[in-house]
């Protein structure tokens, strides 16, 4: 099969399951090796949009654009990638070929007198009743924490920390209660720490900002710390407000790592805004998620800030059930054992069993299109889907267990480590 055909192929199969970024990564790789460069860079943009701290698809992407000419472009991936920590040299932009190589290596550049203001999403607009708006508004149906199977240490902790105070104003004020500082949700990916923070805003109705890291990153001077204050003094105007930094890792990674002052810079204008310097953050939550907490800054997790760290565990047997019962709305079964299937799913994410679901689809769906006779998915399709399909909770088990073994100062790694012995794992 030739190269093309092979993309193609991928291609198709990325219609039906676009939120497969390892799929789309590979082909961002295979339309660069047929010098298909800007198709190419649609697709490491695409996995960018959700996941911009992707260093294989800065990589492709900066090539891509390389390729198509658009070297500005090219360098601001360049510049990403060094604050990232990337250590390969890349090779000097045309119109930088006579200066010194530091130009290259910094993550900031200066920007020339008279550029107009790059736009961003996070750009402040304000409207006839002088109340600003955004484009993180949320103009999808709101979910709410009924809408989160299981989860339910996470959602006391929740209740505790912000959703009790604020519906009950005069109790906090009696209790000197502030909802200043914030929740680290932490654990295994695919767990659903972020739809669970898109789910206490909706539970409030209150403003949801979610911050990624190219909502900061900026190649110019100064513009990551300018844009950091922008998104926080919005935050403040539009109390109240739930502030989520997702992959918080990226963003504030511990200085003592960090290989370029510009990073640091970024983490310090963080930790200023946290404690509120000529500012106040009433009634502004902060969350946060992360896959790796021993990346993030110590400093971020002190009081005021997120001082408060929570465990985001695979889903029990009872949430499993909920989750695949779902995904499995609206499409055709017979004969399934739901309680069976979830019995035999421990350790899976809910990302897992969303793909378990789609495998045993396609295993349905082959079979119908093979015998020119449609069938509904049965236990047969799952029981194949599950030799497949394996939890991709483990690596991460396996990391966690080293740092809540030997680097569990204060306590902070309790909640893992009796999941730890009490799962085996």
């Amino acid at each position: 099969m030739s190269v093309d055909s092979i993309i193609n192929t991928l291609l198709t199969a990325l219609e039906s399951n676009p939120d497969d970024w390892g799929m789309r990564l590979h082909v961002g790789d295979l339309l660069l090796k047929a010098e298909r460069f800007e198709e190419a860079a649609l697709q490491f943009d695409a996995v960018l949009a959700r996941q911009p701290a992707n260093l294989q698809a800065l990589r492709g992407a900066a090539e891509a654009a390389e390729h198509t000419s658009n070297e500005e472009k090219a360098q601001g991936y360049r510049q990403l990638l060094v604050a990232l920590g990337e250590r390969t040299e890349f090779p000097f932009a045309p119109e930088e070929k006579h200066q010194s190589s530091s130009n290259v290596t910094s993550l900031h550049a200066a920007k020339p007198a008279g550029m107009p203001e790059q736009p961003h999403k996070l750009s402040v607009v304000e409207n006839d009743d002088n109340v600003t708006v955004g484009p993180w508004e949320d103009l999808e149906p709101r979910i709410t924490l009924d809408d989160v199977g299981g989860m339910e240490a996470v959602k006391k902790r929740l209740d505790m920390a912000f959703l009790a105070p604020l519906r009950n104003p005069e109790i906090m004020k009696m209790y000197g209660k502030s909802l200043q500082g914030g929740l680290l949700l932490y654990g295994p990916p695919g767990c659903g720490k972020t739809f669970i923070a898109r789910a206490l805003a909706g539970e409030l109705g209150a403003t949801f900002m979610s911050v990624g890291l190219s909502d900061v990153l900026d190649m110019y001077l100064g513009e990551s710390e300018r844009r950091l204050h922008e998104i926080f003094e919005t935050a403040r105007r539009k109390a109240p407000a739930v502030l989520f930094f997702d992959e918080v890792d990226a963003l504030g990674q511990k200085r003592s790592n960090m290989r370029h002052s510009a990073g640091r810079t970024i983490v310090n204008q963080l930790l200023a805004e946290m404690d509120s310097v000529g500012s106040d953050n009433r009634n502004v939550f902060m969350l946060s998620a992360t896959n790796h907490p021993w990346d993030v800054d110590t400093a971020l997790r002190r009081p005021g800030r997120f001082d408060r760290m929570v465990l985001v565990l695979p889903p029990d047997r009872e949430a499993r059930q909920t989750i695949l019962n779902y995904h499995l709305k609206d499409r055709p079964v017979e004969g399934l054992d739901i309680t069976t299937i979830a019995a035999n799913t421990e350790h899976y994410s809910g990302a897992d069993l969303a793909h378990l679901v789609e495998s045993a689809a396609e295993y349905a769906m082959h079979e119908s299109i093979s015998s020119g006779i449609a069938r509904p998915i049965n236990m047969d399709d799952f029981k194949q889907a599950v030799r497949d399909v394996l939890p991709s909770t483990r690596p991460w088990f396996e990391t966690a267990r080293n740092y809540a073994m030997f680097s569990n100062e204060g306590g902070v790694y309790d909640e893992l480590l009796n999941y730890l012995q009490t799962h085996k794992l």
